[in-house]
């Protein structure tokens, strides 16, 4: 016997239960309607200052409210009473075709999948006339292909069905985790990604970005176009520099943090967060390296963006001097890796160790 079997012979005997129930669930119902609250406050104010202020402030008069009324009092004063009614009809008109004409439209479709309904109509009609029954209009052949599911695979996919999945995209359509606030990690290893789009001379330059959001060690690179590879790429790279163990991984919902990347990531069993779409807010940690990186280090070498070699090799000096030397005013005027090694989480061997 379970928790629950067990208790309710002991809670079945409190005084006024079911009615309690009964309103808890009212309130949930209610809850979720605006109009029963707007109804309901319409009600008190014609109870409070009568007819003619309740007419010229919600246009409501004394028969409207007396039925409202009246269907509360019939459901014992549940509120969710006043949740209006469906209008949904109860029963539906039925379109009803010739079966020689369903037929018709069938045979041809398994022959000809990709025969549409104009070209179907000259011989439809043509066929009807030889059969002596009723032809249809063009739209009504379009509905007859929806309604009786007549798409046939050819090559692979469905040829123009609008119920396929490939339609609706739910093939593609992707599960995403998403945050609704900035976050506040109380750990290092929380990383959150972004790009910057630069436009010279036509040209589009991409700097890919990701920063953790506590302990602030980023890394920028440049790459010539912006994609799920690259991306993957530019997750690789920074596992490799990138002092401590990334936990989670925080993106926007661009194309390219889909695909390759986030395959890399669920291989690596690394949370994959999506933020909401317009709101740079719960990106606010990269969206102001972001800034940093714009007007710190791209404004200041616009001479040598061209020369992708030298470019990269300063932009090397500079994310040393951001991670290494730089103070930081959430870190309390310290570097991330200086940071890093007060908390006991990286030796000071690490800062000159250089590798075989």
């Amino acid at each position: 016997m379970d928790h629950y079997a067990r208790a309710y012979p002991i809670f079945s005997r409190i005084k006024g239960l079911k009615g309690v129930k009964r309103m808890l669930s009212s309130l949930r119902k209610f809850s979720q309607s605006e109009i029963a609250q707007q109804r309901m406050k319409i009600i008190k104010v014609y109870e409070q200052y009568g007819e003619k202020a309740t007419i010229e402030a919600f246009g409501a008069d004394r028969k409207v409210i007396s039925r409202w009324r009246l269907r509360m009092k019939k459901n014992a004063g549940r509120l969710e009473s006043l949740v209006p009614y469906s209008t949904k009809p109860d029963h539906f008109r039925t379109v009803k075709y010739a079966a020689g004409v369903v037929k018709f439209i069938r045979k041809q479709r398994d022959d000809h999948p990709r025969l549409g309904k104009e070209k179907l109509k000259p011989l439809l009609d043509e066929d009807c006339k030889l059969t002596g029954v009723k032809t249809v209009s063009q739209s009504t052949i379009g509905n007859i292909i929806k309604r009786n599911n007549l798409f046939h695979q050819k090559a692979g996919r469905y040829y123009h069905n609008p119920n396929g999945k490939w339609a609706r995209n739910e093939v593609r359509k992707i599960k995403r985790l998403r945050v609704k606030h900035s976050p506040k990690p109380a750990d290092f290893g929380y990383i959150l990604s972004d790009t910057v789009i630069r436009l010279d001379n036509g040209v589009r330059d991409y700097y890919l970005s990701a920063i953790d959001a506590k302990l602030k060690f980023a890394l920028t690179l440049n790459y010539k176009r912006l994609s799920s590879r690259n991306m993957k790429d530019f997750y690789q790279r920074f596992k490799t520099v990138y002092p401590g163990v990334v936990k989670t991984w925080q993106t926007d919902n661009g194309s390219e943090n889909l695909g390759e990347f986030d395959d890399a990531l669920k291989a690596d069993q690394i949370p994959h967060y999506f933020s909401y779409p317009h709101c740079p807010k719960i990106q606010s940690y990269i969206e102001r390296y972001n800034r940093t990186i714009q007007e710190e280090f791209i404004d200041n070498n616009l001479d040598i963006l061209d020369d992708k070699i030298l470019l990269n090799q300063k932009l090397a000096d500079y994310l040393i001097l951001y991670n290494t030397i730089r103070p930081h005013k959430s870190l309390n005027l310290k570097s991330p890796l200086k940071y890093l090694i007060e908390k006991g989480e990286m030796s000071q061997m690490s800062l000159t160790y250089t590798g075989t």
